[in-house]
């Protein structure tokens, strides 16, 4: 039997149910598996359209990054309000990060940071929904579910489950973020977890020649079936098992095996997240349209200079690499790296040399994409306490990221009270950026 992440089960913050992977290897006249997955994305993304083949890698700063210390350093602000590790000049004339980033600083050219991005919830739970899905919801902050679909799972509805050449999965979940699921969008538009066995169960053990006899099989298997089916029904799956055995024949399980990087290369992004930007550009490489990451401890309420000389130098290194890479490799039209958090924090040092939860400002940064970089969009007040300028909502996001993907900025999906929404109420795609 080949499996697709058989066995664990988890659930997901959606309420839903899901198993790690699917199985192709079980070939009774019954079984469906993973074609049958396909069949049924397929299907919730009839009522989306054609997009461009562009994708995102959502870096997520879990906790709450401070806009501070990060890209508005803005020592012009009274002690008290400006940044605590300083300021390191970038490549662009007259623009600063905070302390910590020199790396990033040098890549300056090739980011758009945002200083006026802004929303209304100070709150983990109910911040993050607001910044994943547009929208807010204060029952988030008491675990509630979300209510509205995460960006990705979007892009996997009106995509389809697989990228049709590569088999490559349309959404990949490197790190769980909540409100990344697909609400009432339904499951087949979650992301695709390769978490825990996921990788193994990817590899192929069985050779080519016996894959092709049980391909065979199946075939014949369903023929009588087939034969009888008076309606059609079954005309489709030829396709959808074809996109099964892509999954694991073609480029797909590659794209998630470092080992089939340069060595130099594996070495130059280094480990933890730096291996997972790695991943995340050769999976967008291999036809993923949306990656999600995860690097948090950014809930900073005490002694944040330290915090921040612990946790900075990972994300600076990184993010520095992977946008050079990206460059070097001609990525950065068909790439957009966003990096975001669910709020900023406070433009006022607290008691404990630290800095607590402040949705009114917020961080926010992006590079490529085909987007215009080498920037700074917006301005923030002299306290750095909210945007001087017109605030950028989480919905303008929304739709530059829409804008970036092809995807129309009016499209609607049914609800789960059975009602079109809009995906998109408000927002509009950042003007300077595109």
């Amino acid at each position: 039997m080949l499996n697709l992440l058989a066995g664990r089960r988890f659930q997901a913050c959606d309420g839903s149910t899901r198993r790690d992977f699917l199985k192709i290897g079980t070939l009774g006249a019954g079984a469906l598996g993973l074609p049958g997955l396909l069949a049924a994305r397929s299907q919730a993304a009839a009522a989306g359209q054609s997009v461009k083949d562009t994708s995102v890698v959502w870096l997520w700063l879990g906790g709450g990054p401070t806009h501070i210390e990060t890209f508005d350093p803005k020592l012009s602000a009274p002690s008290e309000y400006r940044s605590i590790t300083g300021e390191v000049a970038t490549n662009l004339p007259g623009v600063t990060f905070g302390g910590t980033f020199p790396k990033m600083a040098k890549q300056a050219d090739k980011l758009a940071v945002v200083r006026s991005f802004a929303h209304g919830n100070s709150g983990h739970g109910g911040g993050t929904h607001w910044v994943m899905t547009g929208y807010d919801d204060r029952n988030a902050d008491n675990g509630g579910v979300p209510s509205r679909p995460g960006l990705g799972a979007i892009v996997s509805r009106v995509r389809g489950a697989n990228h049709p050449q590569s088999g490559m999965p349309t959404y990949v979940r490197l790190g769980g973020i909540y409100g990344d699921g697909p609400s009432f969008l339904g499951t087949a538009s979650a992301p695709f977890d390769p978490g825990g066995q996921a990788q193994q169960n990817m590899r192929l053990e069985l050779t080519q020649n016996r894959l092709g006899n049980r391909r065979r099989l199946l075939k014949g298997l369903d023929k009588l079936k087939r034969e009888a089916d008076s309606n059609k029904l079954m005309e489709g799956l030829d396709e959808f098992e074809k996109q099964a055995f892509n999954l694991v024949l073609n480029r797909a399980p590659e794209a998630f095996d470092l080992t089939k990087e340069d060595p130099r290369l594996v070495d130059q992004y280094g480990q933890g997240l730096g291996q997972q930007m790695l991943q995340a550009r050769r999976l967008c490489e291999a036809g993923c349209g949306f990656v999600t990451l995860q690097y948090g401890g950014w809930d900073m309420h005490g002694n944040i200079k330290a915090a921040l000389e612990q946790t900075s130098p990972a994300l600076d290194h990184s993010v520095a690499t992977f946008i050079e890479d990206c460059h070097q490799r001609g990525l950065s039209e068909k790439i957009l790296l966003v990096i975001s958090g669910e709020f900023g924090r406070t433009p006022r040092i607290n008691g404990g040399a630290g800095r607590d939860h402040w949705a009114p400002l917020s961080t926010l940064a992006l590079a490529g994409g085909g987007l215009k970089m080498g920037q700074v969009v917006g301005e923030s007040a002299p306290k750095l306490d909210v945007p001087q300028s017109t605030p950028i909502t989480p919905q303008d996001l929304m739709a530059t990221v829409f804008n970036v993907l092809g995807i129309d900025e009016r499209i609607q999906f049914v609800n789960q009270a059975g009602r079109p929404v809009y995906m998109i109420e408000d927002g509009k795609p950042i003007t300077e950026l595109v």
